[in-house]
This record gives C-alpha cells, sequence and structure tokens, in this order.
C-alpha cells in the first residue's frame, strides 16, 4: 500500500461525519471503519487450532486444508517413568462442510494421514498411516444476525478406520457432542466451544472432554491476529490402550492408556493470524505450546498451517 492511500485510509477513519455537496444539495454520509463493512455471521473466521473439535457456531459452506508439525517432547511420563520420546508428528489433513441453510450443515471435521517420527533412542519406531473418519451434523439453535450472535450444536460419528501404528483405529469408535457459541463486536470475534467424546468400548479409548477459546481482531481488512487457548480433561481412563502414558493425547489422539486419569487436565496457548487472500480464501497459521507440564503431555510444540475455501 502507497502512503498516499495509507494516509488517505488513516483520514477517512478518523472523520466522523464526511459531507459531499452533489448539484446543490448537502449529503452527510456517517463514516465507520473500513475493517467493519461486510461483517457479519458469515463473515466469521474458524479457529486454527484443535481444529478436529473447535467447531465454529455458525454453518458454512467450506474446505479446511491443514499441515500440522506436532513436536514431540523427549521424554514422557508412562507407569511413573521417563520414556524417550522426541521427533515430530506431521498430519495433513482436509475437513469439509456443506450449509444446508443459515442452521444446519454436515461436517466432516476429522480424516487426514499422519507420519510419525521419533528420535532413534525412542522406543518407538517411524510410522505413517491415516487418521480415523469422523463426520456428522451441526445445527445453529441461536442465528441471531441482529446482534452478531450464534449458538449451535454438534454431534458426529467417529469411526475406528485409522491405523493403529499411528494410535488411531482402537475400539468400536466414539460419539463427539459438541456445544459452540460465536460473538462479534465490532472488529473483534470471541468464539467458543465444549464437548464430551464418548467412546463405544470404554477399555480401549478414553472418556475425554474439552473446552477451547478464540479470541481475535480484525486488524486490517485482510488480517486478523488470533489467540487461542485449548484445555483437554480425562473423565475416565482405558484398561488396554495402546500407551500407557501418564496422560491422553490432547484431542486428536485417543491413547486409551490405563494411566490417563495420573495427569487429567491438558492445557494449551496459541498465537496466531489469519489473512484473507480475497472473499472465499484466507490463510492462517498458529504456534502453539502447553502450559501443563511438558512431560505430562504429548506435545512440546506445534505449528498450524490452514487453507480456507468458503464458497
Amino acid at each position: 500500500m502507497t502512503k498516499l492511500s495509507t494516509y488517505a485510509l488513516a483520514t477517512l477513519a478518523a472523520m466522523p461525519l464526511t459531507t459531499t455537496a452533489l448539484a446543490g444539495d448537502m449529503v452527510i454520509i456517517p463514516q465507520g471503519s473500513v475493517t467493519d463493512a461486510g461483517r457479519s455471521l458469515k463473515s466469521a473466521i474458524p479457529s486454527i487450532t484443535n481444529p478436529t473439535l473447535h467447531e465454529l457456531a455458525v454453518p458454512q459452506t467450506r474446505m479446511h486444508a491443514m499441515v500440522i508439525n506436532h513436536q514431540t517432547p523427549d521424554q514422557v511420563k508412562a507407569g511413573g517413568n521417563l520414556v524417550t520420546v522426541g521427533g515430530d508428528v506431521n498430519i495433513v489433513a482436509l475437513q469439509l462442510e456443506y450449509a444446508l441453510n443459515d442452521r444446519l450443515s454436515i461436517i466432516a471435521s476429522k480424516d487426514g494421514y499422519i507420519d510419525f517420527n521419533p528420535s532413534t533412542a525412542s522406543p518407538f519406531t517411524d510410522q505413517t498411516g491415516y487418521a480415523n473418519i469422523a463426520a456428522g451434523l451441526k445445527y445453529a439453535f441461536i442465528y441471531d444476525e441482529a446482534n452478531d450472535f450464534a449458538a449451535s450444536v454438534a454431534l458426529q460419528l467417529e469411526l475406528p478406520t485409522g491405523n493403529r501404528d499411528v494410535f488411531q483405529g482402537r475400539g468400536d469408535g466414539n460419539v463427539l457432542l459438541t456445544f459452540s457459541a460465536l460473538k462479534l463486536m465490532g472488529n473483534w470475534q470471541f468464539s467458543g466451544a465444549t464437548g464430551i467424546n464418548v467412546p463405544f468400548d470404554s477399555d480401549e479409548e478414553a472418556l475425554t472432554g474439552f473446552a477451547s477459546a478464540h479470541v481475535s481482531y480484525q486488524l486490517t481488512e485482510r488480517f486478523t491476529p488470533i489467540f487461542e487457548i485449548n484445555f483437554y480433561h480425562t473423565f475416565n481412563a482405558g484398561e488396554r490402550g495402546s500407551v500407557p502414558t501418564d496422560f491422553e493425547g490432547g484431542g486428536f489422539f485417543n491413547f486409551g492408556s490405563p494411566n490417563g486419569e495420573v495427569n487429567e487436565n491438558i492445557v494449551t496457548a496459541a498465537l496466531g493470524a489469519r489473512y484473507k487472500i480475497n472473499e472465499s480464501l484466507s490463510l492462517g497459521a498458529a504456534y502453539e505450546v502447553p502450559l501443563t507440564e511438558e512431560e505430562e503431555n504429548f506435545m512440546d510444540s506445534r505449528i498450524t498451517l490452514d487453507f480456507v475455501y468458503k464458497f
């Protein structure tokens, strides 16, 4: 943007009223900020972190592609002992949502390909495979355009279609029930979700819950900084899961560990931003770290890049 155009935009934003003389008549035009133009529930942006659980309250027709680089801790606690892990997990996934109307949509929030690369000192070995698939319906029981507020409930079925080598495909699947809310206030967006993940086979997978919050501010017409926080809780541990860690997987993974309740709470926080290329396409990026003890969760850090195409 040139210095001249920047100065012009700043001048317009500072003027409460603009008066224009046209054919001898005085026309008074109220001026709002540039970024307020076109703000509506339909322009709400999705979260970047915790993408398989944190549903946006507003139904949209969109494709949400993501690439995740998940660094694992050098050591984690398992049965009270330290086990070497290290390395990283790379995930490529594509979410789909189709809005039947303003209130109801079909969602497919989990799938993807997983590449697990532990350190050479770890008892684990390099593995690749597919994630489980989850899909269902989302219904906005509140859709208040006048007050820029929406609330919805979503029900999804996750099938054990993935590969066990990458901590998927265990048990008989599960049901995920999610409640989401969204509020726009000027250039601010506040959104959140909470839910519970109930396995059909409680021996193989844990009963878990989560709560996620998103705060963003539309700094310019295209650029929006984002802050997000995620909380994961293990209600009931599994009995014969794939990994006997003293915690659960925290969102994307469900180990079904018999020791999963030792550290029943995991909290992460993230800073990021979304950039709108045009009305249909936006790019997002976020850097996420755990706020709980590094050795008591499966995350050392995580970088998420996503691409959202709305149509």
